[in-house]
């Protein structure tokens, strides 16, 4: 009997070059945290794990989403540490770090490799915390991303053969640069959960953005009123991604995880709790193996909690991922809390549960006209259902 291939985690220490800096919320830190706690419950070395790095990302394979003139801008910058404003560089959100370009084609090499191990199933999932860099443009860096590891991943599968691949973004932001890049490409289904943009960066992602002329209905966006918690946010994910994601039938699904939807995030408005996230990454687990014959790629993105929510969140994520979910209730190893303690000079989380039960209820249940977020939902669904041979009332 054969063994079902690895699970793929990327990691090595070289990743976490991809930093802006003393007190810029994208530290590396985030990373650090979560491969450590990861480590200290076994879940690296669990098996049938495969802990892989990546080399650097090629010119070549960069600009296969970005314009030459901008990887060559990203390559002065990382050199001399020159700003150039016009391609985004040297920014607030992305001012100018050493080695900027290694550190982020590194990322993308990840995420890339994790998406060919997956479709050529030499792994069943794939996760890699790095990426999920979705703000990225063609032209440019964009809040707190420099290339777009989502989108150059996916324009890989679909050179390598897959015919339709969709990406499903939860987090707190919306995922412009993913949307943007695969706009008109009937290919690729981007599916958005996101604090509305009138409240948050990147001020985009409306109901009725949904696709280019050649694309209609291929981009999916469900902006949520800004408060809202594990029983909305979870009740909109399940009103509307899956049935547009069956719908698409994918051969691979993309999703990138960025668990600023927390309550204790400090950039966002969201209340989600880490029990609403690992819900919704047992969704979108559940759902590869449903529509893509589980070919799943994980990716990470933002969280800005770095001590209380991010390492717990991507380690149930990884835990999922690996088919070694972690018992929520399981408390944190000593060791794990004597680094925070040592760093910070505090203790974090003790549990890997914030002691809610995440429950919601379903769509099916009944609309609520009253409701903000059911009349968020109801945008999304009235806007891109029927596109998609979807009943916006009934499915």
């Amino acid at each position: 009997m054969t063994s079902p291939a690895p699970v793929r985690v990327v990691w090595s220490r070289e990743m976490l070059a991809y930093d802006f800096g003393h007190g810029h919320p994208m530290t590396s830190e985030r990373l650090d945290l979560t491969i450590r706690l990861a480590d200290s419950l076994g879940l690296l070395a669990a098996p049938g794990v495969d802990l892989v790095g990546a080399q650097i990302a090629s010119d070549d394979l960069l600009q296969t989403v970005h314009d030459p003139a901008y990887v060559a801008a990203v390559h002065r910058a990382s050199v001399d540490g020159t700003p150039d404003l016009a391609f985004g560089l040297g920014t607030t959100d992305d001012p100018v770090f050493p080695d900027m370009h290694e550190a982020s084609a590194r990322v993308v090499q990840g995420s890339v490799d994790s998406a060919l191990a997956v479709w050529e199933r030499r792994a069943m999932h794939a996760v890699n915390v790095t990426g999920g860099l979705h703000h990225a443009m063609p032209a440019a860096a964009s809040g707190f991303c420099v290339y777009n590891d989502a989108a150059v991943a996916i324009r890989a599968l679909l050179a390598a053969g897959a015919q339709r691949v969709a990406y499903v973004d939860i987090d707190a932001h919306h995922g412009d640069g993913v949307q943007a890049v695969f706009w008109d490409d009937p290919r690729v289904l981007t599916v958005s959960l996101h604090e509305t943009g009138r409240g948050l960066f990147p001020g985009t992602g409306h109901a009725g953005e949904t696709g280019g002329p050649e694309a209609p209905g291929t981009a999916v966006n469900v902006a949520l009123p800004s408060g809202t918690g594990d029983a909305g946010w979870l009740r909109a994910l399940d009103a509307v991604v899956p049935a547009v994601v069956r719908a698409f039938a994918p051969d691979v699904l993309v999703t990138q995880h960025g668990c600023d939807t927390h309550g204790l995030d400090p950039l966002t408005h969201l209340r989600v709790t880490i029990d609403g996230q690992r819900r919704a990454a047992e969704l979108l687990h559940d759902l590869a193996h449903e529509v893509a014959d589980g070919r799943w790629v994980a990716l990470g993105g933002g969280g800005y909690a770095v001590v209380d929510v991010v390492p717990r969140a991507w380690t149930h994520l990884i835990g999922i991922a690996t088919h070694h979910p972690v018992d929520p209730e399981s408390k944190l190893p000593e060791e794990w809390r004597a680094l925070v303690r040592e760093r910070y000079g505090r203790l974090g989380p003790d549990q890997m549960t914030d002691g809610r039960d995440a429950r919601f209820s379903p769509w099916s249940a009944g609309y609520d006209p009253g409701d903000d977020v059911d009349r968020s939902i109801r945008a999304t669904r009235a806007a891109v259902f029927p596109t998609l041979g979807l009943d916006p009332d009934y499915d």
